[in-house]
């Protein structure tokens, strides 16, 4: 069961990174701001690595033929998802993209048993209907999505976005089961450091090649950028083992636990009042969350 703390603890760091990173936007292209996350990430993963093996007293495991391949798709998937996602957000109906994208746990659902045989018990898709409904919910404000809707480029730059995701998670996993090595902890914090050094290096390359002025603001944050780092790199850490212990679809789920993370940070630090949407988004992204454990 090491995936549901996994999971639980994916969201919160998330939740922390995305909070952390707001602080750097107003300085960084959209670009710039992504390859923080990885630049920054790398050292923290060589890190956790390194610590893990001291501790465990265990060797790298051995490398398959598919591994490296997987790796970077996993991390090219995440680096088109989170482009896509920014591109939802840049269209006018910025609720229609956010609502589609938040489909990733139904699209996790149905590629992850076409694509990995992993099926869920009909408890458990229950829950992901809970848990979708309450982020869809919480992004549209109450507002109902129409069908047509479908056919805006929010709307397809959300689905995109979801799918990419929902990519990225299965790549992960194929990466990480590719791995000689029956410790699963291990294997995920070995293609984490390998996904990461690949994104820095897609992430990195392009914004040398074509915004070369964002990499002295890259470097000039350090202080800020250092904890987007260190947060992405522990909640990917928190992802990696979840999707190589649990089904995909399950962790992706549980992890909208994200969304109760924020609205607790906003009600008792930020002191800001619950909206009835938003505590009816709670208590459905809630039962979402115990409804998917329970049927799991």
């Amino acid at each position: 069961m090491i995936w549901l703390p996994a999971t639980l603890l994916a969201g919160l760091f998330q939740a922390w990174r995305t909070a952390v990173q707001q602080r750097v936007r107003a300085e960084l292209s959209v670009n710039a701001a992504g390859l923080v996350r990885y630049l920054y990430g790398l050292p923290v993963g060589f890190a956790l690595l390194g610590l893990y093996l001291v501790a465990s007293g265990k060797a790298l495991p051995a490398v398959a033929t598919g591994f490296v391949p997987w790796a970077i798709a996993g991390g090219l998937a995440q680096i088109i998802a989170t482009n896509f996602l920014l591109m939802a957000f840049g269209y006018r109906n910025y609720v229609v993209g956010t609502a589609y994208a938040k489909t990733e746990a139904i699209q996790g659902a149905i590629l992850s048993a076409l694509l990995l045989g992993e099926w869920l018990s009909p408890l458990s898709l229950l829950g992901i209907g809970f848990g979708v409904a309450g982020v869809v919910l919480l992004s549209t404000g109450g507002a109902r999505l129409k069908l047509g809707d479908l056919g805006q480029p929010a709307a397809l730059c959300g689905l995109a976005a979801g799918f990419g995701f929902t990519l990225t998670s299965i790549f992960v996993k194929k990466a990480t089961l590719a791995l000689a090595t029956p410790d699963k902890v291990l294997a995920a914090l070995a293609t984490l450091v390998v996904v990461q050094a690949c994104q820095t290096l897609m992430q990195g390359s392009y914004v040398l090649a074509r915004e070369p002025d964002q990499l002295r603001p890259v470097l000039r944050t350090w202080r800020t950028s250092g904890q987007v780092g260190l947060l992405a790199a522990l909640g990917s850490a928190c992802w990696f083992t979840g999707f190589v212990t649990a089904n995909v679809a399950l962790v992706r789920t549980v992890g909208q636990v994200e969304v109760v993370f924020v609205l607790l940070f906003g009600h008792f630090y930020l002191k800001e009042r619950f909206s009835r949407t938003e505590a009816l988004s709670l208590l459905l992204v809630g039962l979402g969350v115990l409804t998917a454990i329970a049927g799991a």
